[in-house]
């Protein structure tokens, strides 16, 4: 009768895993896809390189910055709800992108999809961390890992396939059925479960923190077009500071902070949130950028652009679950500093490739960053929850999910705006006051569009300020890659000691002093 307990509480937490990696997988396919049918929706559609900017940038800062909220909201009102809820929210818009007629439309679904992925996978990563204990965790967390390497491994070929069989609104049928999948086994085999010391969500804390990164992605997305010195652009980046001065005051002064600032004492903690941060200008920023390169301005069509991502992200099809394994003879801070220092490596190695190479050039720098970026990968998001005690699993995810993809939002924008100011610094002085405008649709991959609004340059100056720029770019992301990589080494090796294990230690300290302060002993 045990046996058959135990089999039926084994099966049950393994469905669990395969809900919350369905709904890992779907997550890649929301952004992949949606780079890789940019040009096509762009000519469906219309809009602004702003607009345009808005399809990938929108989605990341309502996940990223709605992912602590979700997290605290799991904790508080269970697990299995928010999961459940936010899939539905999840497909319910993911659907109507697909019937989107106006860019601005799609941008505000696609804001509304981020909301829904935010609260499926904030609830989804901290049940799993309630379902399994010790190495089962880590081995899980990695399995999870892989999943999502799944989806950004064949989300560019699949969407490719998809956009050249049945047009761009198709990209979205594969997404939701992943989260119906994730639904419907989720309902039926997740035990819901919450934090019994949880006090509610901390709603000034949630809106200056999303209005904090509101106000900076807006920013930096409208500066390339109306210039850093815009009236709007400093309101908007000044606001931002300011919002994120008030959401540390806020989360120093509420009884159950959304973000525990106190947390941030223990190194490791540290380098776990460094490390959340480096794919995101390592590797996720590649993600986007290439496919627009690929197809909107070297012209591939969408199945040829989606089978060189292939190359950059099959990596994490296998390589983080061997890097589980190789905690077994390596530290978890030489796997993650080795893995970035490959990933800066790979990024050099492609800027040496301008525009219009022979594609199969670009095969190896581009698997060099993907093995860089898999070792890491695979070990973030057990590292992100072993750092905290159990309870607050939901608000360790939160924190590190928000770290990492909000970091991808910000990342995104900025390197769009960066790319934009090579490129116009790149086309020369025949373009004159054109050059913003021309960079900009070159850019978002709007290469007929920016021959347009200067005929008298020909295309190759434009193919040649476009290129140069981009390698201009990468050498930049190198040298952060390579920073990183000694920074997140250093943090990480600090000690082994989870933050659990740190304050027992700190409140033993704490009983012996009061103690010694009774006996009228000198304190430690």
């Amino acid at each position: 009768m045990r046996d058959n307990t135990h089999a039926v509480m084994a099966a049950g937490r393994l469905f669990v895993l395969i809900a919350v990696c369905c709904a890992a997988v779907a997550m890649p396919l929301t952004f992949t896809g949606t780079a890789v049918g940019l040009p096509a929706i762009s000519r469906a559609l219309g809009g602004s390189p702003i607009a345009l900017n808005w399809v990938t940038n929108a989605f990341m800062l309502s996940f990223g910055s709605t992912l602590m909220a979700a997290g605290a909201l799991a904790d508080s009102y269970g697990r299995k709800r928010i999961f459940l809820s936010g899939l539905g929210i999840f497909a319910l818009f993911s659907t109507g992108l697909a019937f989107a007629g106006d860019i601005v439309w799609f941008d505000v679904l696609r804001a509304l999809q981020g909301i829904g992925a935010a609260a499926a996978f904030s609830g989804g990563m901290a049940s799993l961390a309630q379902e399994f204990d010790g190495a089962a965790r880590l081995r899980a967390f990695s399995i999870v890992g892989a999943s999502f390497g799944i989806g950004l491994a064949f989300g560019p070929i699949a969407s490719g396939w998809m956009i050249a069989m049945f047009g761009w609104p198709a990209i979205f049928v594969l997404v939701v059925a992943l989260a119906v999948i994730a639904f419907v086994l989720g309902a039926i085999f997740m035990q819901e479960s919450r934090d019994p010391d949880a006090s509610g969500l901390d709603w000034k804390g949630a809106l200056s923190f999303t209005a904090a990164l509101t106000a900076l992605t807006f920013g930096v997305l409208q500066a390339p077009e109306s210039g850093w010195s815009d009236p709007l652009v400093i309101v908007m980046l000044l606001a931002a500071v300011m919002l994120f001065l008030a959401f540390g005051r806020i989360e120093r002064t509420v009884a159950r902070p959304m973000l525990d600032l106190t947390l941030f004492r223990y190194p490791r903690f540290v380098g776990v949130q460094l490390l959340a941060a480096a794919p995101a200008y390592a590797f996720v920023v590649l993600l986007i950028l290439l496919p627009v390169r690929f197809i909107g301005i070297e012209g591939m069509d969408e199945i040829a652009g989606g089978r060189m991502m292939i190359a950059l992200s099959g990596p994490l099809l296998v390589l983080p679950i061997a890097a589980g394994l190789l905690t077994r003879w390596f530290a978890p801070a030489t796997i993650c500093g080795a893995g970035l220092a490959i990933s800066a490596a790979g990024l050099f190695w492609l800027s040496r490739f301008p525009v219009g190479s022979e594609p199969i050039l670009l095969i190896a720098p581009l698997l060099t960053i993907g093995v860089g970026i898999s070792l890491p990968w695979g070990l973030m998001d057990g590292l992100a929850v072993s750092v905290v005690p159990k309870e607050r699993a939901g608000m360790a995810t939160g924190i590190f999910s928000t770290t990492r993809v909000a970091g991808e939002g910000v990342a995104l924008a900025v390197v769009t705006a960066v790319l934009s100011a090579l490129t116009s610094a790149n086309l020369g002085s025949d373009t004159g006051d054109q050059a913003g405008a021309i960079a900009q649709r070159l850019v978002t991959g709007d290469l007929r569009e920016a021959a347009e609004l200067l005929p008298s340059i020909n295309q190759a100056a434009l193919l040649q300020g476009y290129g140069d720029g981009f390698s201009s770019l990468l050498w930049l992301l190198t040298a952060i890659t390579a920073l990183t990589a000694v920074v997140v080494s250093f943090f990480l090796g600090r000690g082994s000691e989870t933050v659990e294990e740190l304050e027992e230690e700190e409140e033993v300290v704490t009983a012996m002093q009061s103690d010694k302060a009774r006996l009228g002993q000198p304190a430690l």
